[in-house]
């Protein structure tokens, strides 16, 4: 349990400040994508703006021209390397500028252009350039800016980054790891003190309520007839079941036992189990099936099964309608065996159908005396199914209602 416990909170602490990190490393590296991409832009509608043919003359007055984001300087133009490609009309060639780069070939430049052209994108990004497309008078004219450098800073920034987190999460997974034990150590103690009073007061309690069912025993010799010592006798019962429930419950959820496991017959387990319902069922008015595949063997703990089975279909027996169906099947699901209980009963919703297996929920929250229960029945089902190495699942369907054990 306090394993289980230490987890479950060491996954919820990395998931969380996994999501913070991701969130800050995603917001970090499509900021800086974004600031580096409107820069790119930005030089480029300068380009066509002024014209290639200014160019060196409007950043020698080293005042940044309009719509720059950035400072120019006298010496901007030699670190800017880009080409153009201006076609006419008709589509007919106008012109190549290739003096401001010289790694790119005329027939690369018309290469790259006719990529573009294709696209019909009025920006994006090609090869390692930044590209505007711009239609005036009839003529069209893209324009290629270098921008390799600018793109491995995009990609060394995000590989840092990814680096860094990476290296974050292993030192805050060991230092949560280390932390862990001592955060929830009081819970921890809260549970194991609940758990243990549980214990010693269901033993306590057994001395006195012995004491009061022997001498009611006693009194129904004398006074048979009595409702009152009848009375006594069916609540000394009930409070008996309810205190080895309780017992049995805290036992499998503080020690987790490791039940002893053997190969048995499922099918004869099954059959003695229902049979000992059938004059139960058939009082209360209410019809029994089974389908029970054959030759059904499992390695398991065969009195942890059946008192599952038993806890299920004397479920089903005392909160199903008069006249309900109740059935029991079981099959093998690949390597797997499925046990289901199933009984009509009115409609749940979600929200009743995912406490069910919580100790003392009664669905009727009167919890008045028409079924008698202590609630903790399903509990200890479910506690058996996890010692087992098994599940147990609830499914509603229509007015159908099906417990599902699997092995």
């Amino acid at each position: 349990m306090l394993k289980k416990m230490r987890w479950r909170f060491i996954g919820a602490a990395m998931i969380a400040f996994t999501a913070v990190v991701l969130t800050l490393l995603g917001c970090v590296n499509i900021w800086n994508y974004w600031n580096i991409t409107t820069q790119l832009d930005n030089t480029l509608t300068i380009l066509y703006e002024v014209g290639e043919s200014e160019f060196n003359l409007v950043f020698q007055e080293g005042a940044p021209p309009r719509g720059s984001s950035f400072p120019f300087t006298g010496e901007t133009p030699y670190m800017i390397r880009f080409f153009s490609v201006c076609y006419g009309e008709s589509g007919e060639l106008l012109n190549i500028n290739q003096d401001y780069i010289a790694s790119v070939s005329e027939d690369e430049a018309l290469s790259f252009t006719g990529h573009v052209l294709e696209a019909g994108k009025e920006r994006g990004f090609y090869g390692g350039y930044r590209y505007l497309m711009k239609t005036s008078d009839g003529e069209t004219t893209v324009i290629f800016l270098n921008a390799e450098r600018e793109l491995y800073a995009v990609r060394d920034l995000l590989i840092n980054t990814l680096l860094i987190a990476a290296i974050c999460l292993v030192v805050v997974f060991f230092l949560v790891l280390f932390l862990a034990k001592r955060a929830v150590a009081p819970y921890m103690r809260n549970l194991e003190m609940q758990k243990q009073f549980i214990t010693n007061a269901g033993h306590e309690l057994k001395t006195p309520l012995t004491a009061i069912s022997t001498s009611a025993d006693v009194l129904a010799m004398e006074h048979a007839d009595d409702e009152w010592v009848q009375n006594i006798q069916i609540q000394s019962g009930r409070l008996s079941k309810l205190i080895a429930n309780l017992i049995t419950l805290s036992r499998l959820d503080e020690e987790r036992p490791a039940l002893e496991k053997s190969e048995f017959s499922l099918n004869d387990a099954l059959w003695e189990t229902a049979d000992s319902f059938m004059p139960l069922i058939r009082a209360r008015g209410k019809t029994y099936s089974q389908s029970i595949e054959d030759s059904l063997t499992v390695t398991s703990n065969c009195a942890a099964v059946q008192q599952m089975v038993s806890i299920l279909l004397d479920n089903a027996v005392k909160y199903s309608p008069p006249g309900a169906e109740i059935s029991l099947k079981a099959f093998r699901k690949g390597r797997r065996i499925v046990i289901e209980i199933l009984n009509t009963c009115r409609e749940l919703d979600r929200s009743e159908l995912k406490h069910l297996f919580d100790r003392f929920y009664r669905v009727d929250k009167s919890h008045s005396e028409t079924a008698s229960g202590s609630g903790i029945g399903l509990s200890i089902a479910k506690a058996t199914a996890e010692t087992l190495g098994g599940k147990i699942r609830v499914e509603m369907s229509g007015d159908i209602i099906c417990f599902q054990i699997t092995l």
